[in-house]
């Protein structure tokens, strides 16, 4: 089975998952996050090299803000835990999004975890936290224009590659295979420029039942797929 080399996926249905067990949607969110670390174990023994998961979007803020907080909550609890973690199976994690729009001491924990985990050669895990693909593409086009107005490059320069180097993605190769839970059939803003080339898995099965059989569904499905790479 030919499987792909970067998965994305699009952590979808958490509140909905509680409420058909008659819970808070913050429930759906606990198990959402404890299910994200089997799925990391699960895609590096399938083969997967790199894993990036739509955690947290800019447009999530807009969330009553005892959800938001929640959520925050859940993300310091992982930091907390997720050097024990990434040691343990060798896993490389790095934050995309815009971490200037996290409380300091969220940004202090993420560059930690990116520093200690920096040279681990297991699965290069990918979190999306603050991250709006319309958000990331315009901080890139800012980087862009300064570097012109300060005469370090021209506008003839600006190309697919310069573009890239300076996305949040820059160091990581674009996904083969985006999955999406819960049935919503749309991309939400998540890896725009990145996506151009990538097979769509979309599933009715909400994030917290999503087991390695439904993942490996879905790279079955890819690799039924005739990838054809003249574009």
């Amino acid at each position: 089975m030919n499987i792909p080399k970067h998965v994305a996926i699009i952590l979808d249905g958490n509140g909905r998952w509680a409420k058909s067990k008659g819970m808070p949607r913050n429930y759906g969110h606990q198990k959402g996050a404890k299910n994200v670390e089997i799925i990391c174990e699960k895609a590096f023994n399938l083969g997967i090299k790199y894993l990036t998961v739509y955690a947290f979007s800019t447009e999530n803020w807009n969330r009553p803000s005892d959800e938001v907080s929640a959520l925050m909550k859940l993300l310091r609890n992982y930091l907390k835990t997720a050097k024990k973690t990434a040691d343990k199976n060798h896993m490389k994690i790095q934050v995309i999004g815009d971490k200037t729009g996290l409380d300091e001491d969220l940004q202090k924990a993420i560059f930690d975890l990116e520093d200690h985990t920096k040279d681990n050669d297991g699965l290069n895990f990918n979190i999306a936290i603050n991250y709006g693909s319309r958000d990331e593409i315009k901080r890139s086009v800012i980087q862009i224009a300064n570097e012109v107005s300060e005469g370090l490059i021209s506008p003839t320069d600006i190309d697919e590659e310069l573009i890239n180097n300076h996305l949040d993605t820059k160091e990581i190769p674009d996904p083969d295979l985006l999955i999406r839970t819960s049935g919503e059939i749309r991309l939400s803003n998540f890896l725009l420029w990145q996506l151009a080339y990538t097979e769509f898995y979309f599933t009715d099965v909400h994030w917290p039942d999503f087991s390695e059989e439904e993942l490996i569904k879905a790279i079955e499905v890819y690799d039924s797929r005739n990838r054809r790479f003249g574009k």
